[in-house]
């Protein structure tokens, strides 16, 4: 009883906090769903768990032959027994009737006599296993495949051939594919053992390597596939002896491209014949590969690779590399690896309510990409709108119901196999209410706002709970006519709305709401019927759209009238675009039916259509992609070079057609060639593949020969290059014999060393491979050294002075050493230091002259064309002037990037002074370099160039995305990320976008955007406790690059610190005003607001704020009259005192008033009889530059008087007024104008000299102030503002000047060297800035100023003149600002008269 009554108590507990997660997880759809792990139950109800329903054993593909038995094997596990049925091309078989398949015990198929002929193949096909047990669901196997191999064909049969001993040599016998397991070899008869030195390649071909004369005979092939066994044609195989004489390389068997899947073998073919026999060796995308020491690569008779249990790092580029030491071919072969679809995650049992969302997730791996497909309980899933495929493989189900359970399965296929996986879906009873009260109906449900994609339900609290704070609610709702429910849940208690996302328009909806509490779900509301919005009358998207090319540049796109019309059809717009690109182009169109033409050939493009009504254009189609028919190509293959190699061939190298003229994909190149002296006899060879070399062979000696290559694509043949001429050498090296002796042997001897010189041999046309030097004391055989052939002088080091040494020199190559030629020499003593030669027997010494070597090219340079696309140009100074090449010299261009450092040089010929190089990096600094060959001889590489390949879009994400909570900030997080990997430029800024759905479409996400130096970033006002999914996508000057992948992050819950500021509702919170919080998945309605968090602004506060900011700016502007009206009156007053302290100024005392009041002296002089003539005769002066001079003073603004007194007092220590802003805003507004400045000469502080030099006349530390200064201004740091605001408007132009001759050094405008009192401040509510610009503080700007001086009826346009550059900050602000000078009034009249001798000379200058 104590057992039972605790396994009840258990149950009953396991509901109730199974029942809580289901009530209060259920946020978004799919959420409430339980993952496998305990099963829950109700009080009172059977033990529900998920059942063990799975295959032990899957049938796998399988290769058999006719009349043979076969069997798939197949065996599922479950309790009970699951029954076990088979599918054949998705077609249930019979077996009861069926006398050669029949089922076995275990559930396997067994086939007995398999058929197969021509016309009948009822065995070959597509098998599927099937087990189901009653009650509990469906689950299906992986698809096998039963190939049966067809009847012996041979495709290539063994031909007679002859070979010489120690050579290789192959026998073809090629059959089906399914049938080269069933071939076998004879010899004369008899069955061919194999074994390392004869093998049997992957196709059945033979190859024998290092042939002997046992191997000689009669050879055949024989296929034995279950009926009587077919013989290929005998063929005898003659082994000749060796000759002694050279051939040249040939390859009997070359690699081709090769698909394999991963964990199979691959053999790579590869066999040559030449005498020397060749030596065969492998190279993996320009790396040597290690056959001897991998465990995994092998290389078998003849020089074939086999890569054993083959994996994705083994795709690549093979090259095989045949040498004997006198000659190398090469050929090449592509590996491509195919992995079978494997789960990276698989599906998990789910347990669920009705009414509910679940996502079955899968995700899945493979190459080719796999493609996914769901099952249920056997039967195929078909996408609709309750069941939706998301995130491109997990499968979500809306608003289950009852009938939704049973088990469902990921099925992923590709090229190389498929692979299934289930899960099992329970839909559970809702749990009884436990004891206590249950809410009553929630009132008053209505849709308080009706969208056309979405609804907002609000609702009082039940009458039986009237506060209901501590409810949630469960809005549930269906399309009318539809038994599906689905159901949306509050996001907090006391929540008394939702919004339901994602509905169709003009479309019935039932909507029913619950109200649940701590005891269980209360009654149901009153169900309520909305119909939501019609969308605007437009016509829906256009069905049937179809696009096929009809020609290499045109394409048909064909579709249908829209099944939504919503009224008559005017007509279409028809959208393409190239792929690849951002441009989108469109076409009218008043039919079904159009043809673009004008396209790129062999181009994908995208095509869509949108209808136009009445109202507009409507919904537009998916978008159709095609590809437009291949072609010719429309380009010749560029960088055609030619290498001489011996008398009799040439080899030529060249790079495909640039990919856009390519037209399709190449199948080959045509070479034609022929003597330059007969061009209409001409031979064609034609190179297959994507080869890029030839070797010519068969040539005859020293005739020059026309080349030129065409590309094929499979339509026919492209332009051909031009005639490209080479000539072959006149005579080969001979290598039969050992090279005579050196024609000549010089040695020099010094005290502990001996320099060796010599001559080559006099006959050239025997190979020389280097020289032999041997030297000791009295013998030439103590040491030996041996240099490369290239070299002419040798130096002996470590010899002992005074010692007697003997020295040979021999030539040699690989026959043996020539003839030795000696010397001997006796080392200097210690004592002697001179450069002369003290012992020298039997030849004088004589220099030996160098070879002339070639010259590099010159001026090379590196245009940037593209992303990836480099042109290199350069001269050959050896050429004619012309740089016509006429001989038969190449060009050899390589590079390399040093990012990277250890990034090896790329290599490529060319015949012309340029090379095209593609295929680089984009935004990567490269370096070329150039060097020419002629012949046998070769220059140095030249100088290098370097160029910048333009930048692209990144191709990677931002990486290392991370989220973290600020700390002491619950709502705010802190998002970091790293640069992408792949950002090919600057990375100008980044967007991060986050949402609570993480399946929304991307253009519902919030974003924020984040200056490029940035790699972190803040956001505020989130909701507390919800799960965030952040991206983060990189631009840069081409555009954006791919978003990184969504992390999820969820905000903290709340404390009892942060629930009152943060809840609250507030209007201005975070970044603006943001919508109340409706729950994680609430979407914002209208497009005015793009985050979902924070809470408007109420109108109430709205108009409050309003009456705030009103209030204030009235005050403000009457603070503001009434202090101008004081500071006027002050002024007025001010400057009476002033006129009368001027007056008393002109007598000869010295001021003894306080030293804070004096100012430098003001040095504006109004000439009446002094006009300057304008040089800058603009025929748009501007008015208010030349009118009169501006104010200095914002007070002592006054009307325009001609009277000379009015215009004196005008003029004050600072350019603000009226004219003076109107005359700002007028030079701002003209950026292409240069604008005329007006520099008085009285402005502060008195200028530099034009030589920066100390004058003995300049003005001397103390000045004394002038009357007619304004002591008061407080704005002296500003005064000149002007010129310098314009100054700073066209910094880049320089403006016209006028030299002015003075009669003395501008001494008047000298400024004595006072040390600087501390930094300068200015006023920040100034107009302009000041005319001594502060940017640096030891760096003179000079500046163009204009002096205005006129009668005093009229005015002219100002007159530029050059005057000295501003002092330094420091200094300026000193005279600016001093308070303790003083003039004496001796030095201010000297100073006087050297400014009124320059206003002479001024004068006469314009007059004249």
């Amino acid at each position: 009883m104590a057992a039972e009554w605790g396994a009840r108590r258990l149950l009953s507990t396991s509901s109730f906090w199974l029942y809580c997660l289901l009530l209060l997880g259920r946020r978004a759809p799919g959420a409430a769903a339980a993952r496998s792990g305990s099963p829950p139950q109700s009080p009172g109800a059977s033990i529900r768990t998920f059942t063990p329903f799975y295959f032990l054993v899957e049938p796998v593909d399988t290769l058999s032959v006719r009349g043979s038995s076969v069997i798939l094997n197949c065996s599922a596990y479950s309790e009970p027994s699951p029954k076990i049925e088979w599918k054949k091309d998705g077609t249930f078989l019979n077996l009861v009737s069926d006398d050669r398949r029949q089922l076995l015990p275990d559930g396997s198929l067994f086939i007995s006599n398999v058929v197969h002929s021509k016309h009948n193949k009822p065995d070959e096909g597509y098998y599927q296993c099937v087990a189901t047990v009653e009650s509990l669901g469906t689950i299906v196997s992986r698809t096998a495949k039963l190939t049966v191999a067809g009847l012996p064909r041979f495709i290539s049969q063994p031909e007679p051939s002859s070979v010489y001993a120690g050579n290789s040599a192959i026998l073809n016998c090629e059959v089906n594919a399914d049938l080269v397991p069933f071939v076998r070899w004879e010899q004369n008869g008899q069955p061919l053992l194999l074994d390392d030195r004869v093998i049997k390649l992957p196709s059945g071909t033979l190859v024998i390597s290092n042939v002997t004369e046992r191997d000689g005979g009669l050879y055949r092939c024989i296929v034995e596939s279950g009926g009587p066994p077919k013989y290929s044609d005998e063929a005898e195989l003659k082994v000749l002896p060796d000759p002694e004489v050279t051939s040249n390389l040939v390859f009997l068997k070359q690699p081709s491209s090769l698909v394999r899947v991963i964990g199979q073998s691959a053999v790579l073919p590869c066999v040559a014949s030449g005498l020397p026999a060749p030596a065969i060796r492998w190279m993996k995308n320009e790396e040597a590969l290690d056959t001897e020491s991998s465990e995994r690569l092998v290389l078998l008779a003849g020089g074939s690779l086999e890569i054993s249990d083959v994996t994705e790092d083994d795709a690549g580029t093979y090259f095989c590399i045949a040498d004997n030491r006198n000659e190398t071919i090469e050929a090449q072969a592509e590996l491509t690896v195919q992995v079978q679809p494997e789960f990276l995650k698989q599906p998990t049992n789910i347990y669920a309510h009705e009414s509910m969302d679940i996502v079955f997730e899968c995700e899945v791996t493979g190459k080719p990409t796999p493609t996914v497909k769901w099952v249920k309980n056997g039967d195929m899933v078909i996408p609709s709108d309750y069941f939706k495929i998301v995130k491109e493989h997990n499968l979500q189900v809306l608003g289950l119901v009852k009938s939704d359970e049973g088990f469902y399965q990921c099925i992923a296929e590709n090229d190389v196999g498929n692979a299934q996986a289930g899960a099992q879906l329970i839909i559970l009873e809702h749990a009884p209410a436990t004891a206590g009260p249950l809410p009553s109906a929630p009132r008053d449900v209505v849709a308080s706002l009706v969208s056309t994609r979405f609804i907002k339900l609000t609702w009082r609290t039940p009458a039986s709970d009237p506060h209901g704070d501590n409810l949630t609610y469960s809005v549930f709702y269906t399309k009318e006519g539809i038994a599906r429910e689905r159901v949306e849940n509050t996001s907090h208690p006391g929540e008394m709305q939702v919004t339901i996302q994602n509905l169709m328009p003009a479309t019935v909806y039932i909507f029913r709401v619950m109200a649940q509490n701590k005891h269980g779900s209360g009654e149901s509301s009153a169900p309520l019927r909305v119909e939501t919005q019609p969308e605007v009358q437009l016509p829906g998207p256009a069905p049937n759209i179809r696009a096929y090319a009809t020609s290499p540049t045109s394409i048909t796109v064909t579709w249908e009238t829209p099944l939504s019309g919503n009224g008559e059809i005017q007509n279409y717009k028809l959208y393409y675009m190239e792929k690849g690109t951002d441009k989108e182009q469109d076409v009218d169109v008043s039919s079904h039916s159009y043809t673009v033409n004008g396209l790129k050939k062999y181009t994908e493009y995208s095509f869509r259509v949108v209808a136009y009504n009445k109202h507009g254009p409507g919904v537009s189609t998916q978008d159709v992609a095609v590809q437009t028919l291949s072609d010719v190509p429309s380009a010749a293959p560029q960088n055609l070079s030619l290498e001489v190699r011996n008398s009799k061939s040439i080899m030529i190298h060249w790079q495909p057609p640039p990919p856009a003229t390519q037209n399709g994909p190449i199948t080959g190149y045509k070479i034609r060639y022929r003597k330059a002296s007969r061009k209409s006899d001409v031979t064609e060879i034609l190179v297959t593949g994507t080869k890029l070399s030839q070797l010519v062979e068969g040539l005859d000696r020293g005739t020059e020969y026309n080349f030129r290559v065409a590309a094929l694509t499979i339509n026919g043949t492209g332009p051909a290059t031009d005639w490209l001429s080479a000539e072959t050498f006149e005579s080969d090296l001979d290598e039969t014999r050992v090279p005579e002796v050196p024609s000549s042997l010089h040695v020099r001897p010094l005290v502990t060393s001996i320099v060796v010189s010599w001559t080559p041999p006099e006959n050239q046309n025997i190979v020389v491979r280097g020289y032999a030097i041997g030297y000791g004391i009295g013998s030439p055989h103590a040491q030996t050294i041996k240099v490369d052939y290239k070299q002419r002088y040798y130096t002996i080091e470590n010899l002992d002075p005074s010692s007697h040494y003997v020295i040979t020199l021999k030539a040699f190559n690989n026959v043996g050493e020539g003839i030795p030629l000696y010397e001997s020499a006796v080392t200097r003593p210690h004592t002697d230091t001179s450069e002369v030669d003290l012992f020298v027997i039997n030849a004088p010494y004589t220099p030996v002259p160098d070879p002339t070597p070639m010259m590099p090219p010159v001026g090379v340079q590196a245009s940037i064309l593209s992303h990836d696309t480099i042109r290199i140009t350069w001269a050959d100074n050896s050429l004619p002037k012309h740089q016509k090449i006429t001989d038969s010299r190449y060009y050899t261009v390589r590079w390399k990037t040093n990012i990277p450092a250890n990034t090896k040089y790329k290599n490529a010929n060319a015949t012309t002074l340029s090379y095209l190089v593609t295929g680089l990096k984009p935004n990567t600094l490269y370096e070329f370099s150039v060097m020419v060959t002629k012949g046998r001889r070769s220059s140095t590489w030249s100088m290098t160039a370097h160029g910048t390949t333009f930048e692209l879009v990144p191709t990677s994400p931002p990486k290392d995305v991370t989220v973290v909570s600020k700390e002491g900030k619950p709502r705010t997080i802190i998002v970091n990320w790293q640069p992408p990997s792949e950002a090919n430029g600057k990375i100008t800024g980044y967007i991060i976008y986050y949402s609570t759905d993480v399946n929304a479409e991307i253009h519902d996400w919030v974003i924020e955007p984040v200056v490029g130096n940035r790699l972190t970033h803040q956001i505020q006002e989130l909701t507390l406790d919800t799960p965030y999914y952040f991206k983060i996508q990189a631009r840069n000057s081409k555009g954006m690059g791919p978003m990184s992948e969504a992390v999820q992050f969820r905000t903290p819950k709340a404390d009892s610190s942060d629930k009152m500021p943060n809840d609250q509702a507030s209007g201005s919170a975070g970044k603006g005003s943001r919508l109340p919080d409706l729950g994680s998945d609430y979407k914002p309605p209208m497009s005015g607001s793009n985050s979902p968090h924070g809470s408007p602004t109420s109108p109430l506060d709205s108009n409050m704020l309003l009456v705030i900011i009103v209030s204030v700016g009235v005050i403000t502007i009457v603070v503001v009259v009434i202090i101008a009206v004081f500071c006027t009156r002050r002024t007025t007053s001010h400057q009476k005192k002033k006129r009368a302290a001027c007056k008393s100024v002109n007598g000869s005392h010295k001021y003894k008033g306080n030293s804070k009041d004096v100012k430098p002296p003001d040095l504006w002089i109004h000439h009446e009889r002094l006009e300057l003539k304008p040089i800058d005769k603009s025929p748009d002066p501007n008015p208010i530059m030349t009118d009169t001079p501006i104010p200095r003073n914002s007070q002592d603004i006054t009307p325009v008087d001609n009277s000379m007194d009015s215009n004196i007092h005008q003029r004050r220590n600072s350019y603000r007024g009226h004219e003076s802003e109107d005359s700002m805003s007028t030079l701002a507004g003209r950026r292409g104008m240069r604008p005329k400045m007006m520099m008085p000469f009285d402005s502060q502080p008195p200028q530099q000299s034009v030589r920066n030099t100390p004058s003995t006349d300049t003005m001397p530390a103390s000045s004394s102030q002038t009357c007619c200064t304004d002591h008061q201004d407080p704005e002296g740091a500003t005064s000149s503002s002007y010129l310098a605001s314009s100054q700073e408007e066209d910094s880049g132009q320089s403006l016209p000047t006028a030299h002015v001759r003075p009669s003395h050094p501008l001494k008047s405008f000298a400024v004595p060297a006072i040390p600087p009192p501390g930094p300068p401040t200015y006023d920040p509510a100034l107009p302009s800035t000041p005319l001594l610009s502060q940017q640096a503080l030891n760096h003179h700007i000079h500046s163009v100023k204009t002096a205005s001086i006129g009668t005093l009826g009229r005015s002219r346009p100002p007159m530029p003149v050059v005057v000295p550059s501003a002092p330094e900050v420091q200094e300026t602000t000193r005279m600016l600002e001093d308070s303790e000078s003083s003039y004496e009034p001796d030095e201010l009249t000297k100073e006087m008269a050297h400014l009124e001798g320059l206003m002479k000379d001024l004068n006469a200058i314009t007059t004249a």
